[in-house]
């Protein structure tokens, strides 16, 4: 029996890579794609020019101050003038300090953190736990009624209220904070995780140096862990927040923009083949232009930007453009877009629900090449990025860093300290003047040495001066000296960073260690101020997005709480230091004083000692018991009390029964002993003569 065969065409692997390719290219040509990417280039070649003509020139200076470099046309002006091309580093000295300041200050060395959370006055808990809370204020007013008491009058029943209104506040408040507190351990465990010390670490280099200093996250990333799986260590694929410091130079926003978070702006970004490896398989990314990306990697180089690098590479030694074959550049952009726009270059109009609303996006293109599209994952359409300045300059993203309050001053002290060096040379020997008409031919008049014997002859126009005469150049050390210390102090006053910062010694008031604490003390003012940029700008508005995200895909019921917090930043730790003061004053009275002792308790006197050893980096739970460990070592010591009372009245019944059974055998045996007497008396009358 014959059977027919079918004929099943298979494709080649090489016909379905072309069809997948010719699939990748129609998808790049659709409107929709085409649009973003026109609109992507627009918004680039605006703020390119934009930072191109203004930040760019600052940034570099800025840098190269920092790396005690002199700008290419002043270095060949002071080539051209044969001078000394010393340089005074007093830029990279104030942004140092400035620098170990601020990590002092924000990282420390301790156990504290540069960031606290705390419940609002008023907090807003979740319904359930408010719907438990009335339940318990109800049922506590049944019992009331049902204890037998009168019914209240209208006032007591205000009164009334007004005091379990009290107690549920306090209830509330007692309940947020201890949600928040676990929050709070919650957010220090993620970015201990996500690098957010180092990028705090970076990020504070670059508020002493530059006119404005970026930081970003949380950025959701799938990285490899090592973590404990069945009985071993595996490598583990994790999704992750991560912070990262982000380099000024690659930072861009729009020219009209005061505010990054109500503007568009764009990161460029240089990534290595493994960067754009590890996009595939994640979500929003466009896995066919990742392909594309990945086979001419290398191939087209950054001409699609039309973007120079020149003060970038001269600025920091690097060179971009031998790094062709091994980096892809790569615009990020964050923009809000009108939804009308969304529809015309294709996307689907029930994911727009008003065309004249603006919707939050986020778009990323290599090579002209859009490889994600996706509307901003923030509720808010915040974006992940936090901007701050030294000094900040109002309605400006850029402000002044150290480097360029320092500029001035740093440039009058090198002219200073290059033409002292000049004159320290010039003045350093006497000058010569020779008469060449009265010296012999072949006579060197270059090199001088003691006791060296100069040859003369007679001059033939009857010239009498003398041959040779020696004359000293004026040296104005002391004048330059002045000029130097007076703009170095220029420098401390509109750095605010003083030279006794450094370790420099201070006359007068800082002869004394209290009078240096006083004036370390009001320096402090300064560097509190830009603490407080950072506080406001940076930490905040950080902290409250990473808290609002954990609420929003918390799994946790224990973490959710109110979701309005007042995230106090670094300033906290400023808090800290005064708290501790006023805890250690308050602990002292109650140790002392046996009526506070008696007003607050054992367990007052413990939570007391828990938070100050808190402070201590120890684990506190071996020092002083938990609240509940206290409350179960009372009931043991109410219980052994107890048991002692009872022992006691027990021995006390037994010794008064025993007393009482004493007093019988006593009485009994009087009782005894007289009837014995008088048995003895009637023997004793009936024996006597004469009978009784």
């Amino acid at each position: 029996m014959n059977i027919g065969h079918a004929l099943i065409p298979v494709a080649r692997s090489s016909d379905l890579e072309a069809a997948a390719k010719r699939a990748a290219e129609d998808k790049q040509h659709s409107p929709v794609i085409q649009g973003l990417a026109a609109h992507v280039r627009k918004r680039w070649t605006s703020m390119r020019d934009h930072k191109k003509q203004e930040i760019e020139p600052r940034l570099a200076k800025c840098l190269r101050a920092r790396s005690m470099k002199y700008d290419p046309e002043k270095l060949r002006e002071i080539k051209e003038q044969g001078g000394s091309e010393i340089f005074m580093g007093i830029v990279s000295t104030k942004c140092r300090t400035a620098t170990a300041w601020l990590r002092d200050t924000l990282l420390g060395t301790g156990a504290d953190k540069p960031w606290a959370l705390s419940a609002t006055p008023i907090p807003d808990v979740p319904p359930d736990l408010k719907a438990f809370m009335q339940s318990t204020l109800e049922r506590n007013l049944q019992q009331y009624l049902m204890m037998g008491g009168e019914p209240p009058s209208e006032e007591d029943i205000r009164m009334l209220m007004a005091g379990m209104k009290d107690t549920a506040m306090r209830s509330l408040k007692e309940e947020a904070e201890k949600r928040v507190d676990r929050m709070e351990r919650k957010m220090e465990d993620q970015l201990t995780e996500g690098h957010f010390i180092k990028a705090l670490y970076n990020f504070t280099n670059d508020v002493a140096t530059f006119p404005y200093a970026v930081l970003k996250g949380p950025v959701p990333r799938r990285r490899k862990v090592m973590k404990y799986v069945q009985g071993g260590m595996a490598a583990v694929e994790v999704v992750r927040d991560e912070w990262e410091r982000v380099d000024p130079f690659k930072f861009y926003w729009a020219p009209w923009g005061d505010d990054v978070q109500n503007m568009p702006c764009i990161e460029l970004h240089h990534l290595t083949r493994d960067d754009i490896e590890a996009m595939r398989g994640v979500d929003g990314y466009d896995e066919d232009a990742i392909k594309d990306v990945l086979e001419n990697f290398g191939l087209t180089g950054d001409s699609w930007l039309d973007h120079d690098d020149s003060e970038l590479e001269e600025a920091t030694g690097k060179d971009m453009d031998e790094g062709v074959d091994d980096v892809v550049s790569a615009l990020q952009l964050w923009d809000s877009i009108p939804g009308k726009l969304l529809i015309e270059w294709g996307m689907a109009e029930t994911d727009i629900q008003d065309p004249l609303r603006s919707y939050p996006c986020e778009v990323w293109m290599i090579n002209n090449k859009v490889i994600k599209a996706v509307l901003n994952y923030d509720a808010l359409g915040r974006k992940p990025y936090y901007v701050t300045s030294y000094e900040k300059t109002p309605g400006r993203v850029d402000g002044n860093g150290v480097a360029d309050l320092c500029m001035d001053a740093q440039n009058m002290c090198n002219a200073a300290a290059r033409a002292l060096a000049n004159n320290m040379g010039i003045a350093s020997g006497p000058q010569v003047g020779v008469n060449i008409s009265r010296l012999p031919a072949g006579e060197d008049i270059t090199q001088m040495a003691p006791w060296k014997i100069w040859q003369f002859k007679q001059s033939e126009y009857g010239d009498t001066s003398p041959p040779i005469s020696f004359f000293q150049p004026n040296s104005n050390a002391q004048e330059l000296m002045a000029v130097f210390d007076r703009f170095m102090g220029i420098a401390d006053e509109v750095s605010g960073i003083p030279r006794y910062m450094t370790g420099e010694h201070v006359p007068g008031a800082g002869r004394t260690s209290s009078g240096l604490s006083m004036l370390i003390s009001n320096a402090g003012k300064s560097i509190k101020q830009v603490i407080g940029n950072i506080d406001q700008d940076v930490l905040t508005p950080m902290l409250e997005r990473q808290y609002q995200r954990n609420l929003r895909y918390a799994q946790d019921p224990d973490l959710i709480g109110d979701v309005q917090v007042i995230a106090r930043g670094a300033m906290s730790l400023v808090v800290k230091e005064a708290e501790a003061v006023r805890k250690n004053d308050f602990l002292r009275v109650v140790l002392e004083s046996p009526v506070a002792q008696q007003v607050v308790g054992l367990p007052g006197a413990a939570e007391l000692l828990r938070d100050m050893a808190g402070n201590l980096n120890m684990n506190v739970d071996k020092l002083v018991p938990t609240a509940e460990q206290m409350a179960i070592k009372q009931a043991e010591q109410q219980a052994q009390l107890q048991q002692q009372q009872q022992a006691a009245a027990q021995n006390a019944q037994m010794d008064q029964a025993a007393k009482q059974i004493d007093f019988a055998t006593k009485q009994k045996a009087l009782q005894e002993d007289g009837s014995a007497q008088g048995g003895r008396e009637s023997n004793f009358v009936s024996a006597r003569p004469g009978g009784a």
